[in-house]
């Protein structure tokens, strides 16, 4: 079993470092593993996988969450956001720093995406904070924080995956990401307060709105709003699965681009495309893992992982912490879908038998691609705020370090506390 397990590692990285693209690189390593160590057809177990991953029905609500969110990025969400935002914040230490995490948590529930978040909310917030003299290394790391939440939030694109990859209740996985989403945004939120009373910031801008002010501002609120109980509503009560939400959700996206007066042949064109781009990207990816994940089981890789860990007689949060330490490790090299898709198959047997939900472990997962989204060097939020300001990698990576913290908080309450994830699917 070590040789071929060495042998396949050593595949995978080789093809990694010839730049071949992440899915294609899972499906010749399964490819090598079952036609060098198994005497198998190959070619037809391979088409039978990619069949069923492509065909599923809980993974056509994956392109229509990309749809939607690519559909808001184009319309004037983002700003009237800042605007309905700005007046409620300014009572807080920190002040309007506080829609970084209000606007990515908002955006979050009818995004999906974390990308999607951080340029869609950055684009808007981090001028603005500059133009009024706000400590400009909290706006980032808030930024790059806060829209991490996309992940935790539903609707969640590696929520979606993780259900078909684990067999697992895809509506299951979006109530269980509700609370410990919220818990993620209040953390945030009080570390901007604590930076900014630590810098001396805690009252800059010095905005003032009246009582007025505030309540002409729940009209800007009100569109997104909208959409955001549309999509619970529709959820929750049964009356749509996730894949019909997200088609309501669209659909909804598509109203408030024809209200707002961006809904043009153009939008659509460019939601369009990127939309392709995006789900082509992501079907290849969780093809490939499918795939592998097959292949592993061929090979009796997931028994000789149960048999390691019961072997090696760790505790159940043992095992937690040692995956923990090997997810930062990827976190660095890989990005955080890959991290799902690569490892799912030998590390989700092994947290089974420790004796972990795989509710629970889905919710684990997500807050490690959470912090992976913020670890230099593939951390895909500094990519993008990077992007939108221009500012030094090495700026933008030192100002996430204390909300890097946060997650890591986060994670360690999720551990000892895992009613956290499982108490509210348990009442729904």
């Amino acid at each position: 079993m070590t040789i071929l397990v060495s042998t396949l590692v050593g595949v995978f990285l080789v093809l990694l470092a010839s730049g071949v693209w992440i899915g294609l690189s899972m499906m010749a390593t399964g490819i090598v593993g079952l036609g060098v160590f198994r005497d198998l057809p190959v070619d037809k177990i391979l088409g039978q996988s990619l069949f069923n991953t492509v065909s599923s029905t809980e993974l056509l609500a994956l392109p229509l969450f990309i749809l939607m969110a690519e559909m808001l990025f184009r319309t004037r969400l983002s700003e009237n956001m800042f605007s309905g935002l700005a007046p409620w914040t300014t009572r807080l230490p920190g002040r309007l720093l506080h829609i970084n995490i209000v606007a990515s948590t908002l955006f979050a529930a009818v995004s999906g995406s974390s990308a999607a978040t951080t340029a869609t909310v950055g684009r808007i917030t981090l001028t603005e904070l500059e133009k009024r003299g706000y400590d400009r290394d909290i706006a980032l790391g808030s930024l790059a924080g806060a829209s991490t939440i996309g992940f935790l939030i539903p609707p969640s694109l590696p929520m979606i995956i993780y259900g078909v990859l684990a067999e697992v209740s895809i509506l299951q996985l979006f109530i269980a990401g509700i609370i410990p989403g919220l818990l993620l945004a209040f953390g945030f939120s009080l570390m901007t307060m604590a930076l900014s009373i630590y810098r001396g910031t805690s009252k800059a801008g010095g905005e003032s709105y009246t009582r007025k002010d505030r309540l002409q501002s729940i009209r800007n609120l009100g569109p997104i709003t909208a959409l955001i109980v549309l999509l619970i509503v529709g959820l929750y009560s049964g009356f749509a699965s996730p894949t019909e939400a997200a088609a309501l959700g669209v659909a909804g996206a598509m109203g408030l681009a024809a209200l707002s007066g961006d809904l043009s042949f153009s939008t659509l064109r460019a939601a369009a495309v990127s939309t392709v781009y995006t789900s082509s990207m992501l079907a290849l990816i969780t093809s490939g893992g499918a795939f592998l994940s097959v292949a592993f089981n061929y090979l009796g890789i997931p028994t000789f992982v149960v048999g390691f860990v019961t072997d090696a007689n760790l505790s159940p949060v043992g095992v937690v912490l040692v995956l923990l330490v090997l997810y930062l490790f990827l976190g660095c090299i890989l990005d955080g879908m890959s991290m799902i898709v690569v490892t799912l198959p030998i590390t989700l047997p092994a947290i089974i038998m420790a004796g972990w939900d795989p509710l629970w472990f889905g919710i684990f997962l997500v807050v490690t691609i959470e912090m992976a989204q913020l670890t230099p060097p593939v951390g895909f939020n500094l990519f993008v705020i990077q992007g939108i300001t221009k500012e030094p990698m090495m700026r933008i990576a030192r100002s996430v370090v204390p909300y890097f913290g946060v997650l890591l908080m986060l994670m360690a309450l999720l551990i000892a506390v895992p009613d956290i994830v499982l108490w509210l699917p348990s009442k729904i």
